[in-house]
């Protein structure tokens, strides 16, 4: 078995069409076919079912298609690995982040870690929360941040950051009639709220306090950004959301920001970790961020 099986076969299961497949990986179809019947008869069972509408991936082609993505991935951050040694790197931290969980204070975070450790190579990737905990959990994470400790197995999430929430109108609404916005009054409008199938941990976070009032929020729209999120605000759709931390950020001439008055109203950052342990260099990111999470709270208290 070649690594270029693997990539055919990982083409063709998410094709389930020879014909796309071998355009795809630009070849004729006859050598994919040869490939697939090669990996079959190798491993003993078939991995497709082949029928007049196309094809669909066996039990065991759903077991090989999670394990080649994995061989593959870390067959690349092998590489990467390597070749960030020979640019003088003498390390990698690979830190995902989800739900939006990218805030101003982080910037302080990694600016003090390029300072203190100039040779550590810094990944973020900003990804779905789904493939954050598939990504930790096969390693292709080191260390994560995101807005859900719903992590399932395999993965420990420890708060980091608690924020409260403002709420977001438009100039002239009526909510602004008040300094801090009474839940009971807030959940009467129609809202913007977090895409779920974007920030999934934010939308969670977000309902779970709405729902406090009792009843379902009105949702006038979904939003997959910040900047999106504000541009419905500002065009009256609805009401939307900001954490305290994200109000540097939150910048429209047409919206104003509002306290909302609800112990409820909070939003929790999570970092997320392999239970099975981490890395030496995980480990000393991790202590700095609970240092740098610690000088904000402290800041946070004494500011007038």
């Amino acid at each position: 078995m070649e690594l270029r099986h693997l990539r055919y076969f990982i083409v063709l299961a998410e094709e389930l069409n020879f014909t796309r497949a071998a355009e795809r990986l630009h070849i004729e179809q006859s050598p994919l076919s040869r490939v697939i019947k090669d990996l079959e008869e190798e491993l003993g069972t078939p991995l497709f079912h082949r029928g007049r509408r196309g094809s669909r991936l066996t039990t065991a082609g759903d077991v090989l298609l999670t394990d080649a993505r994995q061989v593959l991935a870390m067959m690349e951050q092998m590489r990467k690995n390597v070749r960030a040694i020979a640019s003088g790197y003498r390390g990698v931290i690979r830190i995902a982040i989800s739900d939006g969980a990218v805030e101003p204070r982080l910037s302080g975070l990694l600016a003090r870690l390029r300072a203190d450790e100039p040779e550590l190579e810094v990944r973020m990737s900003d990804v779905p929360l789904s493939s954050q905990l598939r990504g930790l959990r096969d390693g292709h994470f080191d260390v994560g941040l995101a807005l859900s400790n719903d992590v399932g197995k395999g993965i420990v999430a420890e708060a980091i950051w608690v924020d409260p929430l403002l709420a977001v109108v438009p100039l002239s609404h009526p909510l602004l009639a008040f300094p801090r916005v009474p839940l009971h009054e807030l959940v009467r409008h129609p809202l913007v709220l977090c895409d779920p199938a974007v920030r999934e941990g934010c939308s969670q976070q977000i309902t779970r306090f709405l729902r406090a009032e009792g009843g379902e929020p009105i949702i006038a729209e979904y939003a997959g950004s910040i900047d999106m999120m504000l541009i419905f605000v500002a065009a009256g759709y609805g009401v939307g959301f900001v954490t305290d931390a994200q109000m540097e950020i939150c910048r429209h001439p047409e919206v104003a920001m509002r306290p909302v008055d609800a112990k409820e109203a909070m939003m929790t950052t999570y970092l997320l970790q392999p239970a099975s342990g981490r890395s030496e260099l995980a480990e000393r990111f991790v202590v700095r961020l609970h240092r740098h999470a610690l000088q904000q709270s402290r800041d946070h208290d004494i500011s007038p």
